[in-house]
């Protein structure tokens, strides 16, 4: 049996305000062809398929789109989602029975019994092979939030040695492994030998990197980062998501994130995006091997480091662009500018330079030359506080950021500013 492990699609989502829908597309397009092209019987998308809990039409019907050509294009193809915390889970079930009818299972929430346990069954998932025949079985666990976990009790026995050295009085960690380690039993019960057990989730794992600027953290109960103790030995593969860069965890080959198929932040400029293919053989893994993602639209930085402004407008006046790209396909850019203080026609000065070139500004970073600080601010107390007027605070500031007085202008320009919304609050 074949696998395709993705996640954090992101549909809807959008970089510095600029629509990525041509570029999500591009990846359907390419992942679509890819199924086909491998052979793949089972994708996984490991959460964040959305951007937004409230999805825009047009990101869903991407979705929907997908999966129906996928299903026509490869008729044997099971999909597997799970929920990730960008997603609404009801939102992303609703279409749930429609979906099964096509291949399609979709697991947003953790239900409970009418006994009040966790339904684990809902969480277990057959995987057929091309004669209908369960080969394997995928755990499709989604982001677990604190009223998923299960209600803890002496009987439990505690928590795995992992989890306890990470936190040894986390309750999330505790109940989550715990929720893990009773799904793995299940499935353990459930497969025959020579079946192999897949395990998908969408969290943030111990001894993993997160993509800088481009991922929102998780903190639930003082928790940031649940032990990869909580795989036991039976599971051939853990299929994550919510990190954006493609990682093994904790040097474990069969642990791994897939990362996101585009780059979302700028960091990501000179990082492959990538898919992974998991082929199995029996109940373990035979290899699992990198596809790399075609990048639709470049990510530019300009100058690769900050420099002083002229330097960086000379080095955008110099940029050499496809006259013939469609403008869906104009890359991004970052400007990335080096100041003494402040600029305030900075923008500005940039858009002139690039008018006419094939190029979205997508942002300017700027980049303050460190301050030789004169010594420590005199703390202040509660009572000087409360005599401070607000142009003393923007004096303050200013000297704080700058080393020096702020200019005439600018105090003049606060002092507009400030009566203005003072003239306009109720």
């Amino acid at each position: 049996m074949r696998l395709l492990h993705t996640s954090d699609w992101h549909l809807g989502q959008t970089l510095h305000n600029h629509d990525r829908t041509y570029e999500h597309q591009c990846f359907l397009d390419w992942l679509a062809d890819t199924l086909v092209e491998e052979r793949i019987d089972v994708l996984l998308i490991a959460g964040d398929i959305f951007d937004t809990a409230n999805p825009s039409s047009s990101a869903q019907r991407q979705l929907y789109r997908f999966l129906q050509q996928a299903r026509t294009r490869t008729p044997q193809l099971q999909v597997v989602v799970i929920a990730g915390n960008h997603d609404s889970p009801g939102r992303l079930e609703a279409p749930a029975p429609l979906l099964e009818a096509h291949g399609t299972i979709v697991v947003g929430n953790v239900l409970r019994r009418d006994d009040g346990e966790i339904d684990l069954e809902r969480l277990l998932v057959p995987l057929r092979d091309r004669d209908g025949n369960t080969a394997a079985w995928c755990l499709a666990v989604p982001f677990l939030r604190p009223g998923d976990l299960p209600r803890l009790r002496a009987a439990d026995g505690g928590e795995p040695a992992e989890a306890a050295e990470a936190a040894p009085q986390d309750p999330y960690l505790h109940g989550a492994a715990l929720l893990y380690r009773q799904a793995q039993a299940l499935a353990r019960e459930r497969a025959a030998a020579g079946q192999a057990i897949v395990a998908m989730g969408h969290c943030h794992m111990a001894r993993s990197q997160p993509s800088e600027d481009s991922e929102r953290r998780i903190v639930i109960g003082g928790s940031e980062a649940l032990p990869v103790g909580m795989f036991d030995a039976g599971i051939a593969y853990a299929a994550l998501g919510h990190l954006h860069l493609a990682q093994r965890v904790g040097g474990l080959d069969h642990v791994r994130y897939c990362g996101s198929p585009l780059p979302l932040s700028f960091s990501e400029v000179g990082y492959r995006h990538q898919v992974l293919r998991i082929d199995l053989d029996g109940a373990s893994v035979a290899a699992i091997t990198p596809l790399y993602v075609p990048r639709a639209v470049e990510l530019l930085r300009v100058p690769a480091l900050p420099a002083p402004l002229e330097e960086a407008l000379a080095a955008l006046e110099a940029l050499e662009l496809d006259a013939d790209l469609p403008q869906q396909a104009w890359p991004y850019l970052e400007v990335r500018v080096l100041l003494d203080g402040p600029e305030p026609g900075l923008r500005a000065r940039i858009e002139a330079v690039l008018a006419g070139k094939p190029v979205r500004l997508a942002k300017i970073e700027p980049t303050r030359k460190p301050v030789a600080a004169a010594g420590e601010a005199e703390a202040l107390s509660l009572d000087q506080l409360a005599q401070l007027q607000p142009d003393d605070i923007f004096r303050r500031l200013w000297r704080q950021k700058y080393g020096d007085e702020a200019p005439p202008d600018q105090i003049d320009a606060f002092a507009e500013l400030f009566h203005a919304t003072e003239g306009d609050a109720p």
